[in-house]
């Protein structure tokens, strides 16, 4: 039995799966399997992720499917103690995987899961721990005034330390604990997955670490994504659910001032740039998010019906 299941979903990006995987390969020597989602693969990059890897596990996923869905679809398959969920646009540069294993060493009997510091290709921090997140601090997040870089007595300290919740870019867990727990949530499409499993973790009487000590480098895109008028409406469905914590009222305080918020956004749009490429799909990203938030729907079909992607393949 391996001592680590290492989890990767890939949506048909072998290049950016390929150096994430040849990194593992280079930087672990505790036991593992490597399980990749291969979410909607071209028959020619699915031979040929066979082939190159012959040491991967290959799960595929068709249909339509968030994060929460695919990466579920590999967790039950798990067999190790530890389960390493990472991003395909990750890089390790050290025994990442080796060194958070044996940081359960040095834990409490409760800890559960426990995250690296994630820092940027240009090495600015990502996160780093994170604080509880609330439906105040959400609200604060849409509007650009939370800084997770800032520290706070759950982030941005030294070795390491207690934290609350998780970045879904990069952790460990125990592997029975997740499944305890109901893995990710899938309810979900895009997000908050990964800070619901952390908040499930305390809940349930888990403790939550980060090792600052340990370093993983993620090459997020920085651009928007031509998907992005599909794509946040879609996160906003899923925060919706999280936040509001089933209350029709916290729901509404929510919804509404998403609502007035995105008004503003489609204003502002509207007089300075909706002539541009970019203005316009702002501007229809904020459109297609006021309408989220009124239609009912839960965030995979708010992805289905904004997207253009069909949920059959």
């Amino acid at each position: 039995m391996p001592q680590v299941s290492i989890i990767i979903v890939c949506m048909n990006r072998p290049d950016i799966l390929y150096p994430c995987l040849d990194s593992i390969r280079l930087h672990t020597s505790v036991s593992y399997e490597t399980l990749v989602v291969a979410y909607r693969f071209s028959p020619v990059n699915l031979q040929e992720l066979r082939s190159r890897y012959p040491w991967v596990t290959v799960v595929e996923s068709n249909g339509v499917r968030g994060f929460s869905e695919n990466n579920n679809l590999a967790l039950r398959q798990a067999r190790g103690e530890y389960c390493f969920i990472v991003n395909d646009d990750t890089v390790l540069d050290m025994p990442v995987i080796d060194r958070l294993v044996a940081d359960f060493g040095r834990l409490p009997a409760d800890a559960a899961a426990i995250s690296p510091k994630i820092v940027f290709g240009n090495g600015a921090v990502q996160t780093c721990g994170r604080a509880p997140w609330t439906m105040w601090r959400y609200m604060l997040h849409f509007i650009h005034l939370v800084d997770e870089t800032r520290p706070t007595r759950w982030s941005m300290k030294d070795g390491l330390f207690r934290t609350w919740t998780l970045n879904g870019a990069c952790f460990l867990v125990r592997t029975a604990v997740f499944r305890e727990t109901g893995w990710f949530d899938e309810r979900y499409f895009f997000t908050p997955e990964d800070i619901a499993v952390g908040h499930r973790l305390n809940d349930s009487g888990y403790s939550v670490w980060t090792d600052a000590d340990v370093v993983i480098t993620h090459l997020a895109g920085a651009s928007v994504s031509p998907m992005e008028s599909a794509i946040k409406p879609t996160r906003v469905a899923g925060a919706l659910i999280f936040y509001s914590g089933g209350s029709r009222l916290r729901r509404a305080v929510l919804g509404g001032f998403i609502r007035l918020v995105e008004g503003f956004r489609m204003l502002r749009h509207s007089i300075t740039g909706r002539s541009s490429g970019h203005g316009k799909l702002m501007y229809e990203t904020a459109r297609n998010v006021r309408w989220a938030v009124s239609s009912g729907k839960s965030p995979k079909e708010v992805f289905i019906s904004l997207s253009g992607i069909s949920q059959d393949r």
